[in-house]
């Protein structure tokens, strides 16, 4: 289990388990851009943001 921390759109800092986020872009969030709210924090998901995300799990 990886996790990090990101800072939302707002600047709130959320823990995510990065395989379980990375899943979750893919299924809901695949394609064009859309928003991803989760305890309180808001994620504007376009491609830049989900090749970060891929990025990081990578690592």
């Amino acid at each position: 289990m990886k996790k990090t921390i990101l800072k939302d759109d707002n600047g709130k800092s959320l823990e995510v388990d990065l395989k379980e986020f990375l899943d979750h872009l893919n299924e809901y969030h695949k394609t064009g851009i859309s928003t991803h709210t989760q305890n309180g924090c808001s994620f504007r998901v376009d491609d830049e943001f989900r090749m970060k995300i891929k990025k990081l799990n990578e690592k």
